[in-house]
């Protein structure tokens, strides 16, 4: 890979990391590219247990390279963070507008500087908003949020994206990073990667399922994870009171499913 991208791999935790700081790592499609090859390493990878999307100080990402015509630099990534299988989480270590922020509304948890600005501003360039934040955004501040944040393109600070549900935690800048290694450490060391997946995938899901489909869903994937390698393991740490060891691999037992994808949604 370039040094668009830097990955580092230690732990169980991926640390990807924009890394164009003389352009406050504004994103570029090599960029889009090295990252979406990273993401599926991620994915594959049993050893991966979390990833860490930041930026090389000072900036987390400030937008597409406007070096680019409209439109050539896009938001979308393959795979996105969502579907990737391990939980991602952002550490939003300074600004992050437009695509910036977009990357990080696609992660499952932010981190976010309290003092850095934030921002979809697409429209005042001219453009919409993309990277699926039309989707994203309103799930995780509401309608009316995300509506005043994308029709007047304008900017934030940490303390409002905490306020309003985007933002984990907002912190000073130089706790961000820590701080999201120190969660990525945790979920790594003490859970179980099946049911962490799979809760992954449902909470992403689940969104457009009803209540009824998400019951069943639940009950279905804990009758597999009762029978998993961590599940059996689980229930002998439980009777020895000792500490469980982890060692079920999802690229050996994640589900498949039925062809009814009215009531089960693929997990492919």
């Amino acid at each position: 890979m370039s040094s668009e991208l830097l990955v580092d791999v230690s732990a169980g935790i991926a640390v990807l990391t924009l890394n164009r700081p003389a352009q406050q790592n504004a994103f570029t499609p090599a960029m889009a590219a090295e990252l979406g090859v990273a993401l599926q390493r991620c994915d594959a990878e049993d050893a991966i247990r979390a990833v860490v999307i930041t930026g090389t100080p000072p900036a987390f990402c400030a937008g597409a390279d406007l070096s680019s015509r409209v439109g050539e630099v896009s938001g979308t990534l393959d795979p996105p963070p969502w579907k990737v299988r391990k939980p991602v989480i952002a550490a939003v270590n300074g600004h992050a507008v437009g695509i910036g922020l977009a990357l990080a509304l696609q992660c499952d948890l932010r981190y976010m500087a309290r003092d850095a600005i934030y921002g979809l501003n697409q429209v005042r360039r001219g453009v919409l908003a993309d990277g699926s934040a039309h989707w994203t955004l309103p799930r995780l501040v509401g309608m009316a949020n995300a509506a005043d944040i994308m029709l007047t393109g304008r900017t934030f600070d940490g303390e409002e994206a905490k306020a309003m549900g985007l933002a984990n935690a907002c912190l000073p800048g130089g706790e961000v990073l820590p701080t999201a290694l120190a969660v990525a450490h945790d979920i790594a060391g003490g859970s179980a990667p099946l049911p962490v997946a799979l809760s992954k995938r449902l909470l992403w899901e689940g969104l457009g399922m009803t209540p009824d489909m998400v019951g069943r869903l639940e009950t279905d994937l804990n009758q597999q994870v009762a029978h998993s390698i961590d599940g059996t393991e689980a229930m002998s740490a439980f009777k020895e009171q000792r500490r469980p060891t982890w060692t079920g691999k999802l690229s050996e037992e994640w589900p498949t499913w039925g062809d009814n994808v009215q009531t089960r949604p693929s997990l492919d």
